[in-house]
């Protein structure tokens, strides 16, 4: 289901904005399972962006669609600071 009052205009505006910094990623994969990594948002492209995990041994996707985002399967946050 799309979330109302949001396009993928902003989207992409928001994941530009967190390019080459440190984020949380949640992935939804469907049927209860959920998938959360933390990365470095790599690469900001016209139909898709890249993250590298920190984890160098994680196997998941790492390139997601604006459209997953928009969609909910798909979270991106900027990682908490450390003091």
């Amino acid at each position: 289901m799309i979330r109302p009052n949001n396009d993928i205009a902003r989207v992409k505006a928001r994941i530009r904005a967190m390019q080459a910094r440190r984020v949380d990623v949640t992935v939804r994969l469907g049927r209860n399972k959920v998938d959360r990594f933390r990365g470095t948002l790599t690469g900001v492209y016209p139909a898709l962006f890249t993250v590298r995990p920190d984890n160098e041994n994680f196997l998941g996707k790492t390139a997601y669609s604006y459209a997953e985002v928009l969609c909910g399967s798909i979270d991106v946050r900027p990682a908490p600071k450390k003091n």
